[in-house]
């Protein structure tokens, strides 16, 4: 049974997950380990590894990047949605700068 975020999801996403999947298993198979071996390193059943491989968006995204990480290609997340390189963050943050700064007068104490 099919889950209906796969039927929401834009085509562009569900190619790009899969390429991620293929690259996955490429990289596995490189390393000549089979799709038991990586569950077993992972932690989890050799059919959600599978899913892994196909590109599955159902699969948590923990599972995704733990595999990344016993594949030995690093944390690949840690810098993915990284403010510093959000040109679109970026450049609202300039758009909400003030055009000039006004200092407020205190009261003075007497």
């Amino acid at each position: 049974m099919k889950s209906a975020v796969f039927d929401l999801m834009p085509q562009r996403l569900r190619l790009s997950l899969a390429k991620l999947g293929g690259d996955i298993a490429l990289a596995r198979r490189k390393r000549g380990l089979t799709t038991a071996m990586m569950a077993e390193r992972l932690g989890v059943a050799r059919t959600t590894y599978v899913r892994v491989e196909k590109g599955d968006p159902t699969v948590a995204m923990g599972t995704y990047a733990m595999t990344l990480f016993v594949l030995g290609l690093g944390t690949p997340f840690a810098d993915l949605a990284d403010a510093r390189h959000d040109d679109q963050g970026l450049l609202l943050d300039a758009e909400r700068v003030p055009k000039r700064v006004r200092v407020r007068k205190t009261p003075r104490a007497t």
